[in-house]
Order: C-alpha cells, then sequence, then structure tokens
C-alpha cells in the first residue's frame, strides 16, 4: 500500500515545532491586549457570497485561489481564503456596531488559497490578524501599522520597511481609473487575459498582476496619490503625523494596490529582504457592503508560517521551553506505582513530570530521561519508599539534592529555584 501523504501545499505542525508557534502567538496574545484588542473567532468556512462581495470578484484571490464546493444541501460554501470578511460578518451579524466604538478584535486563523506553492506559501496557511470597526480616524491606522511594527521587531526582525499609500475614496478612485484606462488603452492588445477582463470594471486590479509584461507597462502608469480628494490628503497627511510621534520610519509607495477590492484611503506594507511579511489597510465601505451599516474599519493580516520562515531566516533563536522538570525512575512494580502517584502529585503543582511507561532497565530510563532533556531526576526503589528518603539530580551540573518525599514543597523549590 503506498504512503500516505499530506496533500499538496499542507505543512503538518510536528510537537518539536510547535513551540516556536506558541512563543509567536503568545507575543500577538500579549500585544494585542496592550492595545485593548480582543479575540474573536470565525468559522473554517462561509457562504460563497460573502467572499464575491467582501473581497471582490475581480481579484485573483475569487477568480483563482478559493477553495468553493456544494455541499450535501447545495449551497454553495467556500474555505476562507482570508480573515477579514467573516470578522465582518460576525460584526453585523451579532450586532457588535451597537456597542461602544471603535470595536478592536484580533484572530489565528487557518486559510485556504489554491495557488502555486513555493517558499514561505502554502495552500493551507495560517494567519494573524487585527480589524479594527468603527473610527475613520488616522489615529486608528497609525496605531495597529505601529502594533504590526513593534511585533515584529520584538520578533528579532531587522532591516523592516514600511510602505505606505492611499487608495483614496471611490470617488478619488473613480477619476483615477479613468485616467488609468486611458493610459492602458495604448497597451490593451499586451496585458494578460486576466487583466483584459478587469479592465472595465475594476482597473486597478491591473497594477496588482504578477505577470511581468503587465508589470512592465504598468510601470510608468499614473499613481494614485495624483488623484485623491482633499479629505483623502488630508487623511493621508494625518497618518504621516501619527506615524512620525511614534518615530516609525516609512516610504511612500504610490505603487502599493494590496490584492483585495475593499481598500479604501491607507494600505500599507511591511517588507523584509524582498518579501512582504504583513499588508494590510483601510476598507471604510466593506461594511456597508456585506449589508451591516456604514462603518469605517481598518485592519491587517500576516501569515505566520511566512513569518517563522523569515525569522529562522535570519538567524533569530526561539527559546525552547523544558518539556520535562522532573523523570522519576523505578526500580519494581511497588516502585513504578508510587512514582505514578508522585508525578500526580507534583502536576497538580505544575510540575511537568515523567516517568517510566515502558518497563525499561534504570539505565534505560536515565538514558530516556536525558533525551526528553529532563532538568532534574529522581530514582525511586524499596529502599527509598521505606526510608522516605530519595536524591534529586540536577541534569545541567549533576549536583544532588537529598529529599524527604513526603515533602512535596522541598522537591518544589528545588526544582524552580
Amino acid at each position: 500500500m503506498a504512503l500516505m501523504q499530506a496533500p499538496k501545499g499542507t505543512k503538518d505542525m510536528l510537537p518539536s515545532e510547535a513551540y516556536k508557534w506558541h512563543f509567536i502567538e503568545s507575543k500577538f496574545r500579549k500585544l494585542s491586549e496592550e492595545y485593548g484588542i480582543r479575540e474573536i473567532r470565525t468559522p473554517m468556512f462561509e457562504h460563497t457570497e460573502l467572499f464575491i462581495r467582501g473581497v471582490g470578484e475581480t481579484t485573483d484571490v475569487v477568480q483563482k485561489e478559493m477553495y468553493t464546493f456544494e455541499d450535501k444541501g447545495g449551497r454553495s460554501v467556500t474555505l476562507k481564503p482570508e480573515g477579514t470578511a467573516p470578522a465582518v460578518r460576525a460584526f453585523i451579524e451579532s450586532s457588535m456596531y451597537a456597542d461602544a466604538q471603535p470595536t478592536k478584535l484580533y484572530y489565528f486563523t487557518p486559510a485556504f488559497r489554491y495557488e502555486n506553492v513555493q517558499k514561505g506559501r502554502l495552500r493551507q496557511f495560517h494567519q494573524f490578524g487585527i480589524e479594527v470597526f468603527g473610527s475613520k480616524e488616522a489615529s486608528i491606522d497609525g496605531e495597529i501599522i505601529s502594533l504590526a511594527m513593534r511585533a515584529l521587531e520584538e520578533f528579532g526582525l531587522n532591516n523592516l520597511s514600511l510602505n505606505i499609500n492611499s487608495l483614496g475614496c471611490p470617488k478619488c478612485r473613480s477619476n483615477f481609473n479613468e485616467a488609468l484606462k486611458e493610459y492602458l488603452k495604448q497597451n490593451y492588445e499586451d496585458i494578460c487575459p486576466t487583466c483584459k477582463s478587469r479592465f472595465d470594471r475594476n482597473p486597478m486590479r491591473i497594477l496588482d498582476c504578477k505577470e511581468k509584461k503587465c508589470n512592465d507597462i504598468t510601470a510608468k502608469a499614473p499613481v494614485i496619490l495624483d488623484y485623491i480628494c482633499e479629505e483623502c490628503s488630508t487623511h493621508f497627511d494625518e497618518l504621516k503625523t501619527y506615524l512620525n510621534v511614534l518615530n516609525i520610519k516609512y516610504n511612500v509607495d504610490p505603487y502599493i494596490v494590496r490584492g483585495l477590492d475593499y481598500y479604501t484611503k491607507t494600505v500599507f506594507e511591511i517588507i523584509h529582504d524582498g518579501l512582504t511579511v504583513c499588508g494590510g489597510g483601510r476598507y471604510d465601505k466593506l461594511i456597508e457592503q456585506i449589508g451591516g451599516p456604514d462603518m469605517p474599519a481598518f485592519g491587517f493580516g500576516l501569515g505566520l508560517e511566512r513569518l517563522l520562515m523569515i525569522i529562522e531566516n535570519q538567524g533569530v533563536t526561539i527559546p525552547e521551553p523544558a518539556l520535562v522538570d522532573l523523570f522519576i525512575g523505578s526500580i519494581g512494580a511497588n516502585a513504578h506505582v508510587n512514582s505514578f502517584k508522585f508525578i500526580g502529585d507534583l502536576r497538580k503543582k505544575g510540575i511537568k513530570c515523567e516517568c517510566d511507561h515502558m518497563k525499561k532497565s534504570v539505565k534505560a530510563q536515565m538514558k530516556y530521561a536525558n533525551k526528553i532533556g529532563s532538568r532534574f531526576t529522581m530514582i525511586l526503589g524499596e529502599d527509598e519508599l521505606n526510608n522516605k528518603i530519595a536524591r534529586l539530580k540536577r541534569m545541567s551540573d549533576g549536583e544532588q539534592f537529598e529529599v524527604n518525599l513526603d515533602n512535596l514543597e522541598q522537591i518544589i523549590n528545588i526544582i524552580n529555584q
């Protein structure tokens, strides 16, 4: 029988890697709490219409990458390709818009996109995201961008580049789209078939095309910043002010459009060695598009697999926690039962313990304790049980401590010192 393998574009998270994920997740959770951001969890799949209306039918995500299928009731459902639209749907459905605003949410979620598998890009990946609903102020943009920059810097990443742009409001975009179409008409026959389909419906999407010939054509295209209105220009200037007061360096890149249709005004990307680590922006019309009230919003998404890859490529070491504080070896059946009881009592006190479950010799038990990185070891036999005295050995330097088996606190204090 052929060996079963994971589907292409997916990856197992093995126990030997789990601590890295825990480290990253705990850092994001702690930072989110400092900024008053609360966790939300949404379903793994949603009605397909949510992503068509929310992400945009002219995007690569909707046109090429979604995992969409009919359920047994004949309904079209899609494994979520990103976290923003589901968070917006939950915000509306749960009437969170009636609460005091702004509403600040974060999430960790699996996401699914059928795309070419390459370094740092999978078909099932995991996203950390933040969404803030209810505020139109540029201070929110600056606050959430600063959180993203702070997190990446605290993970040990350097040489980060923050690029910002403004896509303006729908009125600005309409004027820009007309100018862009006039420019693209000169090279219409040379753009790819996908971009031809976007020409009338959403020409700005052409700026996000990955085809080289389209990139060459759009390299000298008009830029959106030349077409934004006074209100949008003021908002963009205010964002720069907030970034400046936090001493956050940035570059204005007028060609950032991001890959999703819902963005308005601010968009941003954080780059490390040519790879986008984090990206997002403002989407002031998305809540209304999905059926909610007219409310502004801002957010970003970040791929955890890519972040881990970048952290490791830079040589940053994520501290590996001790898996076992104490391994209790045993000689004989009675000692094994007592060692089992001891680890149960110690675990209730917060000590990470193990004992032998393989009926190994004492020598093999000690080898096992060393392999699993136990910080301390102790061996129980009939003599130890009768005298209520045993020796606790610290594996790092071999120092031994005589302990009373009836005094758990003595054992715990030595382990914790």
